[in-house]
């Protein structure tokens, strides 16, 4: 089964970033390796900018439980791109978010994938449930999936 590109209008949050010199690999391009530190930037970008993700000492923590990238067209330094985030499945104590990368300018994906994070007790590392002020962030930018397909 093909998957369609996303556009813009799909999300409703933003992160630039800058490519790099070693972003680049042997063909010229970005790494398909770098996408994934790209989609962990964005999210974790999201959670701690709006204060609901403390790294040091939250009682909560996320671990990436699945991660997954479609690739369109091909990026390469020194291009500026633009991480597209929304989240489409909010569990109890899991979250699902959809990331789009984007070159400037451009409103169709040149990659696009998806990013679980499951929380968990920081010291047990058992499940916990999503506390009420990350949940309330998360909602901020939740999809319906039926709208997401």
């Amino acid at each position: 089964m093909r998957i369609g590109a996303k556009k813009r209008s799909e999300f409703q949050h933003f992160h630039e970033i800058t490519t790099r010199w070693m972003d680049n690999d042997a063909y010229g391009h970005v790494n398909n390796v770098v996408y994934y530190s790209w989609f962990d930037t964005v999210v974790n970008q999201f959670l701690i900018t709006n204060g609901a993700l403390d790294i040091e000492h939250g009682p909560v923590i996320g671990l990436v439980v699945e991660t997954q990238c479609n690739y369109f067209s091909s990026i390469a330094f020194p291009e500026r791109i633009t991480a597209g985030l929304c989240v489409t499945r909010l569990g109890n104590s899991s979250v699902r978010y959809e990331v789009s990368i984007f070159r400037e300018n451009e409103e169709t994906a040149s990659a696009q994938g998806h990013f679980i994070h499951v929380y968990v007790d920081r010291l047990s590392r058992k499940p916990a449930s999503i506390p009420d002020g990350m949940r309330g962030l998360l909602r901020s930018i939740h999809i319906q999936e039926d709208n997401y397909a």
